[in-house]
């Protein structure tokens, strides 16, 4: 298989094809290789590569819905045995997996090809993808810009056409943001839908879930299949949908009730160009017969916001705490922002923990509320076009300060100072619109409605009451038809041409 003749299929397509025997796995492969090969130097979208494994599999795929579709996971959570999951750390990234997650085991149950890793910001905490170890991805559309994070790599990927879809996972937008960014479908699930086992439960309480990124509204729904319902370390397993995923697409939507906003909920500046692709998308929603009307949720943002960054803060706290406990390492082996923030966490009681928690109840209540009125909500995704790579770099002073407060282990002095509000709020401006659905655990997708006049794309989010997934597909699949967007390719990589064939 050629690689123009690749980049013309979705995963479907794809599975279709080696279904009827007109192409095999491995030709399949060897194509998602070479484009790989291709755009890594632009890009930057891979950490590791397991082309030897790929191979091995793919000389012989198991049958399923995806039998020899090459994919690539995330190097955030999703383990694979033998392999190391580094997360975007120099201590992890030589330590290999002993197992693999229940989601790869999954994915790999379905037929997919496993070839690489894809790039993250360390333990994917930012909503950029700029690892001190592996060095910045960049975005297809434009490379002086990002393609969002934290699963920037796989978004990248995807875009230029490395593979129809890959692996992600969202614990404050990292689904929806890149894909944003780079002009991609990106459904967040809700909290229980996916599994995160076998070694971890319900990271964050849940505001964590597993994912893909993916250029076809069909690919989500077929993969959300796959990767659906509970494993024997979940939790709180959930009823299962009505009806497969992929029966939801094409399926009648019906006349829905939308409120959208384009307010940030932080109350800082939108960018133009987002308010633009939130009212064109209204505009859009009224052709097709919703009810259309301006409304939000009565949630304070800030409050909302300080009350996940509560939990945030600890998690990394333990986290790095843990990585120090079991490999030895010095705080020379994380980046200072992953010290300062683990820093945030440990100058914090157990009580300010519980009790930040806790709220997270009211944000739910008036969300439901919100829902009981409307069917969806509507927002931008990002506040505005892609950042260009390293405008969210600190200044020298705030980084020598930092580094100052976190060497001289001065936990309590860091929440009496600016630095707090200076350097998480810088990041979280850009990003205002996502944590409400990974604090509230309701189900969100970004749908790639929007380009800005210098061709950057920008997508507009849409969130749904909790065990939505079935009616956020239904809805992209309606848009998708009436504004298609799988055939745009990114201006900032080359594409074959098939007469050069």
């Amino acid at each position: 298989m050629r690689v123009d003749e690749y980049l013309h299929h979705d995963a479907v397509g794809l599975a279709a094809l080696i279904d009827k025997g007109e192409v095999n796995a491995l030709e399949v492969l060897e194509a998602a290789i070479t484009r790989a090969e291709q755009v890594q130097p632009r890009l930057n979208a891979l950490v590791l590569t397991m082309y030897d494994e790929a191979r091995r599999i793919a000389a012989d795929p198991p049958k399923g819905p995806l039998s020899g579709v090459p994919f690539l996971l995330k190097d955030l959570f999703q383990d694979y045995a033998g392999f190391p999951t580094s997360a975007g750390n120099r201590a992890l990234r030589h330590i290999p997996a002993p197992h693999h997650a229940e989601i790869v085991r999954r994915w790999l149950d379905a037929g997919l090809v496993p070839f690489a890793k894809t790039n993250v910001p360390e333990f994917g905490a930012k909503g950029i993808t700029e690892p001190r170890e592996f060095g910045p991805t960049r975005n297809p559309w434009n490379t002086a810009h990002t393609p969002g994070g934290s699963s920037g790599g796989s978004s990248a990927a995807v875009a230029a056409g490395v593979v129809p879809a890959a692996g992600g996972n969202d614990g404050g937008g990292s689904i929806r943001i890149p894909a944003a960014c780079c002009g991609l479908f990106g459904l967040k699930p809700g909290r229980g839908r996916v599994p995160f086992g076998p070694s971890w439960g319900e990271p964050m309480h849940g505001a964590s879930v597993n994912g893909v990124l993916t250029r076809t509204v069909r690919d989500s729904a077929l993969l959300l299949d796959v990767m659906a319902g509970p494993e024997a370390t979940s939790p709180y397993p959930i009823a299962p949908p009505e009806r497969p995923y992929t029966r939801e697409v094409g399926h009648d939507v019906g006349r829905l009730r939308i409120g959208f906003t384009d307010r940030s909920p932080l109350g800082t500046r939108v960018h133009p160009e987002a308010v633009r692709a939130v009212r064109d998308a209204a505009a859009l929603l009224e052709s097709l017969g919703h009810d259309v009307e301006e409304a939000e949720p009565a949630i304070d943002g800030r409050a909302l916001t300080e009350d996940f960054l509560n939990l945030w803060y600890g998690s990394m706290a333990a986290l790095v705490d843990g990585i120090k406990a079991d490999t030895g390492c010095s705080d020379d082996d994380f980046e200072t922002d992953t010290l300062f923030l683990a820093a945030m966490g440990r100058a914090r009681t157990a009580a300010d923990y519980v009790r930040g928690h806790d709220r997270w109840n009211a944000h739910v209540l008036a969300l439901t509320d919100f829902h009981s009125r409307h069917d969806l909500l509507l927002t931008p995704t990002i506040a505005g076009p892609p950042l260009t790579i390293g405008r969210l770099d600190p200044p020298t002073w705030l980084r020598s300060a930092e580094r100052l407060l976190v060497r001289t282990r001065t936990e309590r002095l860091v929440t009496r100072t600016d630095l707090v509000t200076t350097e998480v709020m810088n990041n979280l401006t850009a990003t205002p619109f996502t944590l409400v659905a990974n604090l509230t655990g309701t189900p969100a997708m970004s749908v790639p409605l929007h380009r800005t006049p210098a061709g950057l794309p920008l997508g507009v989010q849409f969130i749904a009451p909790a065990a939505g997934e079935g009616l956020l597909l239904r809805l992209a699949a309606q848009l998708e038809q009436a504004r298609p967007w799988a055939h745009h390719r990114p201006t900032g990589v080359p594409f074959p041409d098939p007469a050069d064939a």
